[in-house]
């Protein structure tokens, strides 16, 4: 389905806010890793954002999930105090794992193997 204009805005609000916020709170770096929000997706009744974060050689990736959902609601009330003004209600965060990039590994993996095999069939 299509995402609304609204959507897109208060997604991207949220995102830029995000940012801040995880560099204040020193959420950036977690695990010997670094954290980054992937992305933004607001549902279309604007009720829950679902936000993706990626991990980049981060040790233990289920620990470093449990640090967001622990801190859930001191993220969630700082956020509230940014955004106060451009929206009505706030939004239920929920945090999700982004494995585009690990998706992104596998597929190159497969073409690499894909391409050693042609190249042992041939000669």
């Amino acid at each position: 389905m299509q995402e609304g204009k609204r959507q897109k805005q208060v997604a991207g609000v949220i995102q830029e806010e995000m940012n801040d916020i995880f560099m204040r709170m020193g959420l950036n770096m977690l695990n010997g890793g670094m954290v980054s929000i992937a992305g933004v997706k607001v549902t279309p009744d604007l009720l829950e954002a679902r936000i993706y974060l990626s991990l980049f050689k981060v040790s233990d990736m289920e620990k470093t999930m449990q640090v967001f959902e622990d801190r859930k609601p001191e993220i969630k009330r700082e956020l509230t105090g940014r955004v106060k003004h451009q929206l009505r209600r706030m939004p239920e965060l929920r945090f999700f794992l982004d494995d585009t990039l690990d998706q992104v590994f596998k597929i190159e993996e497969i073409f690499k193997k894909l391409n050693e095999e042609k190249k042992d069939g041939e000669g």
